[in-house]
């Protein structure tokens, strides 16, 4: 979770004082300034170089998507994949440069000078070679036909406009304009379709299985289809491939029509033992060093600290606040951090204008388990607030709780979880791991139920079965290696 300040916060609280609250856009707990290796990448300028535009935009795109990822492994592949699909392209002169970024969204795109981004979310939905040479070759297909080009000067022109918006803060003037140029991924559906039909070429020639698309268009659906009944809130982070490539029956059947121009479905052309060896280890959705959510509770062993939401809510995690809505939708809460000056009170911030009609005689300043506290009330059109501020360290930590009608008993809830918020442990830090992928063997007598029961995440059964391309009621043939989520 990032320091923000409130300047910067200002547009994004006034959206939650509207009937939108639920949605709450926000940002994400990533360590903006990690920018690790990229594949196949030119060297970085040197300080006395003046960055170009498009370095720019690569440490934009770095910023609002945690930075790159480092897996020797899977950047070999990726080179390796790349190299034999630009060798069987339209375009065989073009270059093209790969960074893995360090998201757990599934998303891939393409700035028009060729370089190409996928995330490791995405990589761990895929389950073979050519599906990852499905994703690869669409996008250099909109290389090749230009339509990053085309996109790229719309986003030009609303990143100018951007810049207007006064940020105290570089890094969140950095999110916005990313957040902004990725915003206009979406191409036309003829672009989208052209691109799938040279992608589909491409992947062909250049010796992969052109059914990757379809089966991994498959898997992008399902996957959106579980994310959406856990999911309460959006962000640049969270944009998933989908958003720009729907995976609709229509884009589906067009693709298994063009995968047929060039061979009938089989089993040939998948890599599938060689791409699974690739991402073993994997690491599996949210980072630690950006906090991460284990059901109700949220910890962060950066910031070492922690909470719990209120029973029966769903929390997530986003590049600028931590997000959590009821089963009912009655109820939703984020937790952000700001920089609120040593000799300003709480309660004087609570009611310094940062939030629409707050009630100043509500604010008063509590506890909450030895760190100095204040809590108000605010109130919108339909929703009202329940605002605490907790003075953690050198920052304030910010708990926005919204409700449809304000009672004594939500009034419990809130406080209730508020009171949760401590310090984490040094034993709690130093046990933080991130979930990742193991390949496992399929054995005499497994199961889809039994290796189900493996996984260290929720909705197990369901993410087993759309990360290794099966249905319920697929048989699990001895000797396949399938993918599971362990801690």
């Amino acid at each position: 979770m990032s320091v923000e300040t409130p300047i910067g916060l200002w547009s994004a609280v006034r959206r939650l004082i509207v009937p939108a609250a639920l949605v709450l856009l926000v940002a994400g707990c990533a360590d903006l300034a990690r920018t690790g290796p990229q594949v196949n990448l030119p060297e970085p300028p040197s300080k006395s170089d003046t960055p170009t535009g498009t370095q720019r935009e690569h440490q934009r795109i770095l910023a609002a998507y945690g930075g790159a990822y480092e897996n020797p492994r899977l950047e070999a592949l990726i080179v390796q994949t790349v190299d034999r699909l630009v060798a069987a392209s339209e375009r065989p002169t073009l270059k093209y440069r790969v960074t893995i970024l360090n998201s757990s969204a599934v998303n891939a795109f393409a700035l028009p000078n060729g370089q190409l981004y996928v995330t490791r979310g995405l990589l761990a939905l895929a389950s073979d070679t050519s599906e990852l040479s499905s994703v690869l070759a669409h996008e250099m297909a909109h290389v090749i036909a230009r339509h990053a080009a085309m996109r790229e000067d719309q986003a030009r022109q609303a990143a100018l406009g951007a810049r207007d918006e006064p940020f105290s803060d570089p890094q969140m003037g950095a999110m916005a304009l990313a957040r902004t140029k990725i915003a206009l991924a979406t191409f036309s559906r003829s672009q989208e379709l052209e691109a799938d039909g040279i992608g589909v070429g491409i992947s062909s020639r250049a010796g992969f299985d052109p059914y990757g698309a379809v089966r991994f268009l498959t898997a992008m659906g399902r996957n959106a289809e579980l994310r959406t009944t856990t999911s309460s809130g959006v962000d640049a982070r969270f944009l998933d491939f989908l958003s720009s490539h729907p995976a609709t029956p229509d884009r589906l059947k067009i693709a298994r029509a063009n995968a047929r121009q060039y061979t009938a479905p089989s089993d040939g052309g998948r890599d599938r033992e060689t791409y699974l060896g690739s991402i073993e280890g994997l690491v599996y959705g949210e980072d630690p060093s950006e906090g991460y959510v284990r059901g109700r509770r949220f910890l962060h062993p950066r910031l070492a600290f922690t909470f719990t939401a209120p029973e029966g809510f769903t929390l997530e995690n986003t590049a600028q606040a931590v997000l959590g809505v009821s089963q009912n939708g009655a109820l939703a809460l984020r937790l952000d951090i700001v920089r609120v000056p040593a000799e300003q009170t709480l309660s004087e911030y609570l009611t310094s204008g940062w939030i629409e009609n707050v009630d100043e005689h509500s604010a008063q300043a509590i506890n909450v388990n030895g760190f100095p506290a204040a809590t108000a009330t605010a109130k919108g059109d339909q929703w009202t607030f329940r605002l605490y501020a907790v003075r953690f360290g050198s920052e304030v930590y910010r708990f926005i709780f919204a409700v449809k009608q304000q009672t004594p008993d939500a009034d419990r809830i809130f406080r209730d979880s508020v009171n949760t918020f401590r310090r984490m442990s040094l034993a709690e830090v130093e046990a933080a791991r991130p979930l990742h992928l193991q390949i496992v063997t399929v054995r005499q007598g497994d199961t889809a139920e039994r290796l189900a029961g493996r996984m260290a995440t929720d909705k197990a059964m369901e993410r087993f079965l759309i990360l290794n391309g099966l249905n319920a009621g697929d048989p699990l043939r001895v000797g396949d290696k399938v993918k599971i989520v362990v801690e």
